[in-house]
């Protein structure tokens, strides 16, 4: 692309873009009225992505304690008797 024809396009969408502006107002919530029922759909939908958000960091934590206790329970019944007995005196 020309430098020139890159030059009018930008021109052309910004027009296209002043033109139109009644159409891009701000929603019920941004604009003010937090009592309507933009606002309160747009609150439960925050709620409720923060609420998967909570459960998957759960669901990775739980799975490496899991990890955790697997692997200690494995390295204790894995090590010989008399290696014990060392650890224990």
């Amino acid at each position: 692309m020309s430098r020139a024809f890159s030059s009018i396009l930008v021109a052309v969408v910004g027009v296209a873009l002043l033109s139109c502006a009644q159409s891009a107002q701000a929603c019920a919530a941004c604009f003010g009225a937090s009592d309507s029922e933009l606002a309160k759909g747009m609150n439960i939908g925050i709620f409720a992505l923060l609420g998967v958000i909570v459960f998957v960091l759960g669901a990775i934590a739980s799975f490496f304690i899991y990890l955790a206790r697997r692997a200690s329970v494995h390295s204790a019944a894995a090590m010989p008797v008399s290696e014990l007995t060392k650890q224990i005196s």
